[in-house]
C-alpha cells in the first residue's frame, strides 16, 4: 500500500514539475532591441530626463515615477494595463517591467509584451532585469520609491 501511495506521489511529483518546466520554456516575445539597459533608465530619472512611461508590471512600483499595474498574469490586471494604454499615443516610449523573478520564469513580462503589440505600441520596451529587480536594480543603488 505504502508502494502505491509512493508512487503515487512520485507521478504527482513529475507531472507538476513537467508543467513547471514547460511554463518556464515559454518563448519568449521580445527581442534584444526591444531590451532596456537598468542603467538607461536609472540615468533619465537621476537627471530628472526620463522622457519614459513607466509601468510596473509585477508586484510592485519600486521605481520612481511608475504606474503600478500590478501583476499581469491574469485577465482582470491585463485590462488595468490595457486601460492605461489607451491614455497614451501608439508611439509614446513605454517601459515596463517585473522583476519579481528571473524572466525564464516571469508570469508578468510575456503577457504585458503581448498587450503591447496587441494595441500596436511602436516604441515600448522592457527593462531589462533578467534576475529579480533586487539584483539587477535595487543593488546597484538605482533610484527607488522609498517606503
Amino acid at each position: 500500500m505504502k508502494t502505491v501511495l509512493l508512487f503515487k506521489v512520485f507521478l504527482l511529483s513529475a507531472f507538476i514539475g513537467m508543467g513547471t518546466m514547460a511554463a518556464a520554456q515559454k518563448p519568449v516575445n521580445w527581442s534584444k532591441d526591444d531590451l532596456m539597459e537598468p542603467a538607461v533608465l536609472a540615468q533619465a530619472i537621476a537627471n530628472n530626463k526620463n522622457p519614459y512611461t513607466v509601468i510596473s508590471i509585477g508586484p510592485g512600483a519600486l521605481i520612481p515615477g511608475s504606474i503600478d499595474i500590478g501583476a499581469t498574469d491574469n485577465l482582470v490586471t491585463l485590462q488595468k494595463l490595457k486601460g492605461e494604454l489607451t491614455k497614451l499615443k501608439k508611439d509614446t516610449p513605454v517601459v515596463v517591467y517585473c522583476g519579481c523573478c528571473p524572466f525564464a520564469y516571469c508570469p508578468n513580462v510575456r503577457p504585458a509584451i503581448d498587450m503591447l503589440k496587441q494595441e500596436k505600441f511602436t516604441n515600448y520596451k522592457l527593462l531589462n532585469l533578467p534576475r529579480s529587480i533586487k539584483a539587477d536594480w535595487l543593488d546597484k543603488g538605482y533610484p527607488r520609491v522609498t517606503l
